[in-house]
């Protein structure tokens, strides 16, 4: 049986924690005399009282966890951080000193769920045409919520309340990315803050890089939150593109690398002097590998069809495969004009994703290379049918269990894939936009590569259903399917 007390006592933390975060929100409206003052007032009420009623329902609850409740933990909690976290969209925005003069557009039910569930899993999708004319504070909760999302909701909420819930260690490994669990401290919450200690220093060093770079104080926080949580809101209609400025594409380049290797490793290697282990990482070779390649193919196709300077072809090439490999988004021109061989190559890279343990969406790189190692191996089976072959990541030999795991992964997601860029097709999407929205969802890239909906378009013109489509394919592919999809099989609701 579920042991609904101790879920119910874990989401009135949560929304604490929710309506905490809305309140630096209110704090940025309140200095800029904004006009969403009342819609957060109102949200943190809401929220507060909610996670009050949560708290309530849940008293005396054992911290009995099990593994079916820390799945049904994780999946509802992002949900129920979307459904709170909308408000401030819905909710009427006006100025107390002149309520008839309000400019802020109005959103729907399913824009608003889309907009934080695209901010939450850090995807980065908008249905927002004109971003500019957002009030200062909601534009500040958009970046948040990406930032919040970029480590995952949960992981934050152990390192902020490490006395939440006896059973964490459950609830880190279903939210948890990658195929192989890198090695925390003994004690989960102080490992959690170790890592968040890394992520915040990032994201200061990427606000101070920014700002000495011309950018404004409240860009330079903004887009650092989404640069490091890797999720690709802007607080301007044309992202990074808007400031006309190479050293800020560089900037965002090299922080949005930063926050697509494992930070885990980062943590041990930098924090530790132990850069040589951060070298002679596999993964993270890989990834640098993958990079480089890619730079180099996409620069020659800019220099060769498109008339770029070296330069210019480099810092494009560089900034996009960047922004799509870690699921970034953000944008220094519009790739959907580059030629149509680059589109497929940024494709791949949307998804394959970034490293594991890293803010970056996708496949993830360990999950590339352990395929790579799979089938070099199955070629040498060939020649040796009686050869034992192991499949070794940094030195220890991955199980049998985590290879059919690897390819259940592969095939469920291909599957859903399939079916929903089917389903998208039908609907009315254009088929190139179709797969292409359904890639970016299912890896939390953001931008997508089509005629109809470009990578510096908006999806406001997606019909509602396919939009209810994207945001169940953002949070899928943010918890990597099997923590949500477990939770539509039989099994999972029966009481052994």
């Amino acid at each position: 049986m579920l042991n609904y007390k101790l879920i119910s006592k874990i989401f009135g933390s949560l929304l604490y924690l929710e309506a905490t975060l809305m309140c630096l929100c209110l704090i940025v409206s309140l200095y800029y005399g904004d006009t969403d003052i009342a819609s957060f007032i109102f949200t943190i009420a809401v929220t507060a009282a909610c996670g009050y009623g949560f708290r309530q329902a849940g008293r005396n609850a054992d911290n009995n966890m099990s593994r079916r409740d820390a799945y049904l933990v994780v999946t509802v909690a992002w949900v129920l951080f979307s459904l709170f976290g909308m408000i401030p969209f819905i909710f009427p925005n006006f100025s107390f000193n002149d309520i008839a003069n309000s400019s802020m557009q109005s959103f729907s039910f399913t824009d608003a769920f889309f907009e934080t569930m695209s901010g939450f899993t850090t995807t980065g999708a908008t249905v927002i045409d004109d971003v500019e004319s957002l009030p200062k504070g909601l534009l500040f909760w958009r970046s948040l919520t990406q930032w919040i999302g970029g480590l995952g909701i949960v992981f934050f909420t152990i390192a902020v309340l490490p006395s939440m819930v006896g059973g964490n260690v459950k609830v880190f490994s279903a939210e948890a990315t990658g195929p192989i669990r890198s090695k925390l401290h003994p004690r989960l919450s102080t490992g959690a803050k170790w890592i968040w200690v890394v992520y915040l220093f990032l994201t200061i060093a990427c606000i101070f890089s920014y700002m000495a770079c011309g950018m404004g104080w409240f860009d330079a926080v903004n887009y650092a939150m989404t640069s490091t949580a890797t999720g690709g809101f802007s607080t301007t209609n044309g992202s990074i593109a808007t400031f006309h400025s190479p050293a800020e594409e560089y900037v965002c380049t090299l922080f949005c690398f930063l926050a697509g290797v494992n930070f885990t490793l980062l943590y041990a290697s930098v924090a530790r002097l132990r850069i040589k282990s951060l070298l002679r990482n596999s993964e993270f070779r890989f990834y640098i590998i993958v990079i480089t390649l890619a730079t180099i193919f996409i620069m020659a196709e800019l220099v060769a069809r498109s008339s770029y300077s070296i330069e210019h072809a480099f810092r494009s090439a560089l900034f996009q495969v960047v922004s799509f490999l870690t699921s970034t988004g953000l944008f220094s021109e519009d790739a959907g004009k580059w030629p149509h061989v680059t589109w497929i190559v940024l494709a791949c890279l949307m998804v394959l994703g970034g490293c594991s343990g890293s803010t970056s969406g996708g496949i993830k790189s360990i999950r590339g290379l352990m395929l790579l190692k799979i089938v070099r191996n199955e070629f040498r089976q060939i020649l040796h049918p009686n050869a034992v072959l192991p499949l070794k990541i940094e030195g220890a030999n991955v199980p049998q269990s985590k290879r059919v795991t690897l390819l259940a992964f592969l095939t469920l997601y291909i599957m859903l894939a399939i079916v929903c860029a089917f389903v998208m097709t039908i609907a009315g999407v254009d088929h190139t936009n179709a797969v292409t929205i359904t890639l970016s969802c299912l890896g939390n890239v953001g931008p997508t590569l089509g005629l109809e909906i470009g990578p510096t378009m908006s999806w406001s013109i997606l019909p509602d259903f396919a939009k209810w489509i994207c945001a169940f394919l953002m949070l899928v592919g943010r918890l990597e399917l099997f923590s949500v999809l477990v939770l539509f099989t039989p099994a999972f609701w029966k009481d052994n």
